[in-house]
């Protein structure tokens, strides 16, 4: 697997080796969305030296949640939390990025101010749930955006790198996959506006590179990353050509100069691998239209991960499920070391079972 344990540079930091740790939403922080002592020991135990994480998809706003337990980086209490997670994985030698996001219409009037309606580009509902204090709730009807909400929306990313950095990230990944707001601007099925922020894909993908330039303004473009789904249907997402839509995404983001472009692959649906062949076709296609360092994610294994990087359709991967169960993984990986089964039960729980109790390879 030597593939994956070559340095490599993600905009100013070299990055020891190429194993990843994917932003995974694991509902652990507190009620008001304050990163407490578990997700500090969460991320201390996965942090690696010269390795990178990507914290999980936090909120840039109040208006921005979907989860109740999930973190956000709209109050000082949050940007204390999350610098108390940041410094327990530099202590350790390790980078690690956070996942901005808003969940636009993945949400549910109880999470939104006064019990507003969730905002979205336009006024679609989809057969989704929303975790609130009354458990697990189908999602809201929202209400399409006006002009002046989307400029509000632009600032809470800027305001929210702002707070990142304050709390001493090296640096954030803008969230426009898994069907969350900036994914919804993008695909067509999502997106029925008449302005200048809907119709043509140039206008669908303003919103996505509006606020990706909002982010670069406070920690410039080499410590700004993007994620996208160019094939994700969850969030009842659709698009009817997603290739040419994420492929001018892709292009878009080049003069821009961002740090770089993290893809999920499609090739898991349930547990079904659809992907012909194993290759990482998404990445493979984006490959050909983005000039800086990819970042691959979805369903990979060690084999599959290393091919991948050793073929040249990603530069590193990142993974998920498997980091849940294995906070040594890039140790299990270098060393062939066998993997601790995740416990798909406790993955959205709220307390150290199933989050930090996962043992660490004795050798």
């Amino acid at each position: 697997m030597s593939a994956l344990f070559s340095p490599v540079h993600i905009g100013p930091y070299a990055v020891a080796h190429r194993v990843v740790m994917a932003p995974l939403t694991r509902l652990r922080a507190m009620e008001s969305g304050i990163p407490g002592d578990l997700m500090v020991e969460h991320y201390a135990q996965r942090a690696s030296q010269g390795g990178l994480i990507i914290a999980e998809s936090t909120a840039v706003s109040i208006r921005g949640r979907s989860y109740l337990g999930a973190p956000g980086i709209y109050t000082d209490e949050q940007v204390a939390g999350w610098k108390n997670v940041v410094d327990a994985v530099h202590a350790k030698g390790g980078r690690i990025f956070l996942q901005m996001c808003h969940s636009g219409r993945q949400s549910h009037r109880d999470l939104q101010p006064g019990g507003d309606e969730p905002l979205a580009p336009s006024a679609l509902s989809f057969d989704g749930m929303a975790l609130t204090k009354s458990g697990w709730q189908p999602v809201s009807m929202p209400r399409e955006m006006t002009l002046d909400e989307i400029s509000v929306a632009i600032e809470e990313f800027r305001l929210g790198a702002t707070r990142a950095l304050a709390a001493g990230f090296d640096g954030v990944e803008i969230h426009g996959a898994n069907g969350y707001l900036i994914d919804q601007f993008i695909q067509d099925g999502t997106n029925l506006r008449t302005d200048t922020y809907g119709g043509p894909v140039e206008n669908r993908v303003r919103f996505l590179l509006d606020v990706t330039k909002a982010a670069i303004s406070v920690f410039g473009a080499d410590r700004v990353g993007v994620r996208l789904s160019p094939a994700g249907e969850f969030g009842g997402m659709a698009d009817s050509n997603p290739m040419a839509t994420f492929g001018y995404a892709a292009g878009q983001l080049n003069p821009l100069g961002v740090a770089y472009l993290h893809i999920i692959e499609p090739r898991v649906k349930g547990e079904v691998n659809i992907r012909e062949g194993g290759a990482p076709v998404a990445a493979q296609h984006l490959r050909a239209i983005f000039n800086g360092p990819i970042i691959a994610a979805g369903g990979f294994d060690a084999e599959s991960a290393a091919a991948a990087v050793r073929d040249g359709d990603a530069d590193l991967v990142a993974f998920g499920r498997d980091f849940v169960a294995n906070p040594d993984l890039p140790h299990r990986v270098q060393n062939g070391l066998p993997l601790n089964a995740y416990d798909r039960s406790t993955f959205y729980t709220s307390d150290h079972r199933g989050y930090n109790d996962y043992p660490f390879a004795t050798v």
